[in-house]
């Protein structure tokens, strides 16, 4: 017998007998239905009955009123039916009992979950045969199988670890021939930019912007003051620009032609996490297609490295800028989470990933 389960939530209950469980004021689901309550947490404790069936217990004090649809009718009694157990389950329909979480053995069957509490509500078919639903809450959900073989518990990606194993050789070898390729790009021509802003949000300016070239020449390296904002304490945190700090540097409106020039003579603009620098960035240009014709230029060295990283260092998630310079052994040039630094560690960053993409 059982003395101890482990549920889906990670929890362990204990294997009670009735007395024990009456001594603790657990209440059987039965008792939960003739007081028209429902659990709102998981089984305090279980019995494994003589049949290999499971009883479960609840706390009361983790427990709410059911709704009163479920019970009362208007004009007429609600429909019980008491099983071999005596358990006492109510009549509801389809519809009703998959708002509460209960449903078929085929279709929980088909959601993964196999059955080992009796039956919770019933309904009936046009021809009177009964359909019992039970409750997903206590039914245990089965391992996922590989989606590629089918014969193993899944591991990662859906796979099981032979799979993943087989997966992950080809995914790295491709990785590497992309990463290995020659680009031929001319270094002068590939731009490395960072900015750092007043918050996170679209409606936030910027407060410092930094541009650098393949050959490590910094083209743009200046504060900005921004229009609106007078103050952002939160991002002040991270990369130390005080309102202080930019109160004579020239506003984003007198940067931009000078901008707008760099840019135009790149092939390549190149950032660590470059959606969030284009949303803002972008709106130096006034129409759509100037937009686009920037974004079409744009490449994210944060993509490029969580791919490395997926191919080569499956066991490892964190793929900040400080990780990527870490785990590529890339010491910093200046202050981190600074434009200037931010841009010069894109770029060692990026000619590490892919040793061969300029001309030279």
């Amino acid at each position: 017998m059982k003395t101890d389960m482990k549920l889906r939530s990670g929890a362990t209950i204990p294997h009670l007998s009735p007395i024990e469980a009456e001594r603790k004021n657990y209440l059987t689901r039965d008792i939960l239905n003739r007081m028209h309550l429902m659990p709102v947490g998981d089984p305090a404790a279980f019995l494994e009955n003589e049949d290999g069936s499971i009883t479960y217990f609840f706390d009361p004090g983790r427990v709410t009123e059911a709704p009163p649809e479920l019970w009362y009718a208007p004009t007429q009694k609600s429909e019980t039916m008491i099983l071999e157990s005596g358990l006492e389950i109510a009549r509801m329909s389809t519809k009703r009992a998959a708002a509460c979480g209960f449903y078929t053995v085929e279709r929980l069957s088909q959601m993964n979950y196999d059955v080992i509490e009796e039956p919770v509500a019933y309904t009936l078919r046009s021809d009177k045969s009964v359909i019992y639903f039970y409750d997903k809450k206590t039914a245990i959900r089965r391992p996922l199988m590989c989606v590629h073989c089918g014969k193993d518990v899944r591991y990662r990606r859906k796979l099981c670890k032979a799979c993943f194993a087989e997966d992950l050789a080809l995914r790295r070898a491709e990785g590497d021939l992309h990463r290995a390729e020659h680009y031929h790009m001319k270094r002068e021509r590939v731009l490395f930019f960072d900015l750092e802003l007043t918050g996170v949000y679209t409606h936030d300016e910027i407060l410092s912007i930094s541009i650098t070239d393949g050959n490590g020449k910094i083209v743009m390296d200046t504060l900005v003051k921004p229009d609106h904002k007078k103050k952002w304490k939160q991002t002040e945190k991270i990369h130390g620009i005080t309102p202080e700090m930019v109160a004579d540097a020239p506003h984003l409106g007198d940067l931009v032609p000078e901008i707008k020039r760099i840019f135009a003579a790149a092939d390549v603009l190149i950032a660590y996490g470059v959606s969030t620098d284009y949303s803002h960035i972008k709106y130096i240009y006034e129409t759509e297609a100037e937009r686009e014709a920037l974004h079409e230029k744009t490449r994210c060295a944060s993509i490029e490295f969580v791919r490395f990283q997926s191919e080569h260092y499956p066991d490892l998630v964190h793929a900040s800028l400080s990780d990527a310079m870490a785990l590529l052994e890339i010491e910093w040039d200046g202050v981190a989470h600074t434009s200037i630094a931010d841009t010069i560690g894109c770029a060692k960053v990026w000619e590490k990933l892919f040793p061969n993409y300029y001309e030279d």
